[in-house]
């Protein structure tokens, strides 16, 4: 059954390659730039809540979005709307901005 496994993990044509590669491999680029902007936005929002000390249960408080949403929100296991993002973003003296796309 080891054995198996080996063969099994050998033939994989992801094994010696960057998460990079396969990802590029995998998605459209529009995807890839969804994504890296969702990330990008998630980390954002943790990293002001933490600069704030506050706790999501007191995030939930301040802006009335629940806390298993924010929670969600965070692990990035929804997609929400932008009047939650909004909300939860106030609190923290955050909002969202248009700018520009970066161009190569």
């Amino acid at each position: 059954m080891i054995e198996n496994r080996r063969t099994s993990i050998a033939d994989n044509p992801a094994i010696g390659h960057s998460w990079r590669d396969v990802r590029n491999a995998i998605f459209t680029p529009e995807e890839i730039a969804e994504s890296d902007l969702r990330v990008s936005l998630i980390g954002e929002l943790i990293k002001a809540r933490h600069e704030k000390g506050i706790s999501q249960k007191e995030l939930e408080r301040l802006s009335g979005v629940k806390q298993p949403v924010i929670a969600r929100m965070e692990k990035g296991t929804t997609s929400p709307q932008l009047e939650t993002v909004l909300k939860v973003l106030a609190p923290l003296g955050k909002t969202l901005a248009i700018v520009p796309l970066d161009t190569p």
